[in-house]
């Protein structure tokens, strides 16, 4: 089974969350997944950009430890990392959705 590198909750760094949450598009992202309890297909998102530049946008999220994708067939499903980026940094999350 094929399986994605994602870094540790104890690894993830503020700043690397915060350079990947600058972009709006990842936010638009993040927000989707965010207000849904379920894992989402990339395709399931409406983004204005090519599959390449989407597929970009997606592995800085994962690499930058907010959230997490695996393989489910075909198809790679993302989820929100929220658990782990509030025990790392409470309020952080909730914060950048509230002012969005």
């Amino acid at each position: 089974m094929r399986t994605l590198p994602h870094p540790a909750t104890e690894a993830v760094r503020l700043d690397t969350v915060l350079a990947a949450l600058a972009d709006p598009l990842r936010r638009r992202i993040v927000r989707q997944l965010s207000e849904g309890d379920e894992a989402q297909a990339c395709g399931a998102f409406d983004l204005p950009v090519t599959k390449s530049t989407s597929t970009h946008h997606f592995r800085v999220l994962r690499e930058a430890g907010v959230i997490t994708q695996y393989y489910r067939g075909n198809k790679i499903l993302n989820q929100m990392r929220a658990d782990d980026l509030e025990a790392r940094f409470p309020g952080l999350l909730q914060a950048i959705l509230a002012a969005e």
